[in-house]
């Protein structure tokens, strides 16, 4: 199929030229009526392969990821800041209009890894890519983490000031969720610490800058410890960067998981695995891409989270 004909290519190719030409990404009546017409062009299943674009389209692509990516920064800025306003910030958090998307995709990734890691709950969690408002963070600490520390990661002090901001008033969540100012690749051996770690979809904007992230938590993640990440699949890659199985060098992928409603974001469940002295210090997987398409279902239910793992594809 020549994707670049495709109605939906068309369609995302018309909203960039449009989003691209706004003097600013603050949200306002024409941001959020143009991004939410982009969410829901690219929402339904769609077996579009956006690695089959022609150059053009994919630049195209990697703007729109980008300008995705500033557009959400600067919402969650906003209500972030409206937020810190009240007494009891989390108290009010669901006037942020994507506040349920995250109750569910906290749900999916807590289900993924309560199936993965059923015989212990962490102690320690590291979110790599918080921002100002570290849902997912609040999200999973207060109603499936409930005795986890949470260790958040920012390169931006301004949004992790506003972050501290909504759970200081919280008596429980204050003693148990931390912010750190630094990028994670200064990280080292601390990673170690954690039981499991969260990376963000938007730390890591296009592939080389995602597979460098990956490659040093490889290095310094303790054996045995879980990397979840969340991916794209179909149209949903023109929001979002994609992960694909063989990006995670020294990781044993467990799980790929594609929703079909409005949770946007795949998530990947990762091990880290064993180092030897035998062996070298990321020892290189074996290639899943070409058996990608086997664990990239399209499911025939809006609600439906169809689970495959990839061991028993493999098998």
């Amino acid at each position: 199929m020549v994707w670049e004909k495709d109605p939906l290519v068309q369609k995302v190719c018309e909203l960039y030229d449009q989003i691209s030409s706004l003097e600013s990404l603050k949200p306002s009546k024409d941001v959020n009526m143009l991004f939410t017409q982009l969410v829901l062009t690219c929402m339904p299943p769609s077996p579009i392969d956006v690695t089959k674009l022609c150059k053009r389209v994919q630049e195209i692509r990697f703007k729109l990821i980008r300008l995705c990516g500033e557009a959400e920064g600067l919402l969650e800025s906003h209500f972030s800041t409206i937020l810190g306003s009240y007494e009891n910030p989390l108290h009010h958090l669901n006037i942020f209009p994507y506040y349920s998307n995250y109750l569910k995709l906290s749900l999916l990734e807590f289900d993924i890894l309560k199936k993965h890691c059923s015989d212990y709950v962490p102690i320690k969690v590291a979110f790599v890519g918080s921002g100002p408002l570290p849902l997912t963070s609040i999200v999973l600490a207060s109603f499936h983490l409930t005795t986890t520390s949470f260790h958040n990661y920012d390169i931006d002090p301004s949004a992790n000031s506003k972050a501290l901001q909504l759970v200081s008033s919280d008596p429980d969540l204050s003693e148990r969720m931390f912010f750190h100012t630094t990028d994670i690749m200064d990280v080292t051996y601390a990673l170690k610490d954690y039981d499991v770690v969260f990376l963000a979809a938007l730390v890591g904007m296009d592939k080389d800058a995602k597979v460098r992230v990956i490659d040093h938590l490889a290095k310094y993640m303790a054996p045995g410890a879980v990397l979840m990440l969340r991916s794209a699949h179909g149209a949903r890659a023109f929001l979002y960067p994609v992960v694909d199985p063989c990006d995670l060098t020294g990781f044993e992928v467990l799980s790929v998981f594609h929703p079909t409603d409005e949770v946007i974001n795949s998530v990947v469940i990762a091990r880290k695995v064993p180092t030897t002295k035998h062996t070298v210090e990321n020892p290189k997987l074996p290639n899943k891409c070409s058996d990608i398409d086997m664990f990239s279902p399209l499911l025939n239910h809006v609600n439906l989270i169809e689970e495959l793992d990839i061991e028993d594809q493999l098998s």
